[in-house]
C-alpha cells in the first residue's frame, strides 16, 4: 500500500486518479489494504489501496 493510502481515515475526501467522474469521495473505511469509499457520482466502492494510490482533497 502507498504511504499516502497509508494515511487516510475516516471522513477524509479523496479521488481515485483513473476515475475523475466519480468525483469527490468520502473514505468509510480501511482494513488490510482495502479501502471503502462513497463517490458522489459512483457510490460505495472498495479499492485495493495495492493497486490504486488515492489523491487527497484539500478542500477551501
Amino acid at each position: 500500500m502507498s504511504d499516502m493510502n497509508a494515511i487516510l481515515s475516516p471522513g477524509v475526501l479523496v479521488r481515485h486518479p483513473d476515475k475523475r467522474d466519480w468525483g469527490v469521495g468520502q473514505v468509510q473505511s480501511q482494513v488490510d489494504g482495502k479501502i471503502t469509499v462513497n463517490f458522489r457520482e459512483q457510490g460505495k466502492v472498495v479499492i485495493d489501496g495495492n493497486q490504486v494510490k488515492l489523491i487527497l482533497v484539500q478542500m477551501p
